[in-house]
């Protein structure tokens, strides 16, 4: 590194820009009680980057590189990390002796997590990886022996169980469920991308409609994906459904789905993911099933399994929820099956 050259820590890479740019420390708060030294995240700011030719364009990618949603999940395990005792740069047997702690309230899944983002951490300041070593490898292999790496699946949310939900919604916000839950579940659609679609979005076409998803979980880089939705031939309908609401809502650009108060009054922004996944719970309960059972992800899940079960073809499947792979689709194929020419069945 010349003389003329900084690092910059983007917490997924290492840029070098100007010396002469001014940058702002962003320091991760740690317990002050610790004596380990603070983790120092450096970022351009964005007031004295505009200043500097460039400058301001390259944090702007910067930024973009992560989603925030991943930039997030980074600093909390790190934080973590921090507020156990331990710092950065960290050697293999510190970051060995965390995961063998936490290991004893942490799941397995979460541990996996945080290692990542404290390997993430050294990388983004230009240090060697020491997570990667043998030593934390081998813990964390262990971990999985002892503790089980299984992690927490909820139930798929399937045809049966859908039509029972959407017959018990009335009012203005039931106009809006109904739409909802039908989208989520006929479009295979993650609540990110749910609470994301705009009505611009939406392209009715005879057969039906378009949807085009513009970026996913999957698709960070915003290639998009087009998802085709039928007319139903069922007393359901997404696409009716759909229409039903943007009618009712009076809705003609941006968010399709919005928050609405007691009053019944429709907001202008969107539903968060979160809000999707607490509707999905209410409507579990009401219709007599574990609330805790479903999530945002259940709608997803239970076209799947739903679609397997009347005997959809597998890469028509994986055309509608995106998946890159059969192997991706490989646990809710098995448990789509299970009752499939059991030969338990089959002897009883």
């Amino acid at each position: 590194m010349t003389a003329c050259q900084a690092p910059i820590g983007s917490g997924n890479t290492q840029l070098l820009l100007p010396a002469q740019a001014t940058f702002s420390l962003q320091s991760i708060a740690v317990n002050p009680e610790l004596s380990k030294p603070d983790l120092q995240l450096i970022a351009i700011d964005d007031a004295s980057a505009s200043e500097v030719g460039g400058v301001g364009l390259v944090s702007k990618y910067v930024s973009a590189a992560i989603a925030d949603s991943t930039r997030r999940a980074y600093r909390q395990d790190l934080q973590d990390f921090l507020n156990w005792g331990g710092s950065i740069p960290a050697t293999p047997e510190v970051v060995a002796a965390y995961v063998a702690e936490r290991a004893q309230t942490q799941t397995v899944a979460t541990l996996t997590r945080r290692v990542v983002g404290i390997g993430r951490a050294h990388v983004s300041q230009g240090l060697s990886d020491t997570t990667k070593s043998d030593l934390v490898r081998t813990v964390l292999r262990g971990v999985r022996r002892v503790n089980g790496a299984a992690q927490r699946r909820v139930n798929p949310l399937v045809k049966r169980e859908l039509l029972e939900m959407v017959a018990c919604m009335d009012g203005v916000r039931g106009v809006r469920d109904r739409a909802l839950l039908l989208m989520g579940f006929s479009a295979a659609l993650r609540r990110s991308e749910l609470a994301a679609l705009q009505v611009e979005d939406i392209e009715m076409v005879r057969e039906g409609m378009v949807i085009n998803i513009r970026k996913s979980k999957t698709d960070q880089d915003a290639l998009g994906r087009k998802i085709a939705i039928p007319w139903g031939r069922q007393s359901v309908c997404p696409v009716q459904a759909l229409n039903q609401w943007l009618d009712a809502s009076k809705i003609t650009s941006g968010p399709i789905f919005r928050a609405i108060n007691r009053a019944d009054h429709i907001a202008t922004q969107q539903l968060s993911a979160q809000s999707i996944a607490l509707i999905i719970k209410g409507y579990a309960c009401q219709v007599g099933l574990d609330q805790a059972k479903f999530s945002g992800h259940s709608l997803r899940a239970g076209f799947v399994t739903s679609a397997i079960q009347a005997g959809v073809a597998v890469h028509k499947i994986q055309q509608q929820t995106g998946h890159k792979s059969v192997e991706m689709l490989s646990r809710y194929i098995r448990d789509a099956s299970l009752f499939d020419g059991n030969a338990s069945g089959a002897i009883l």
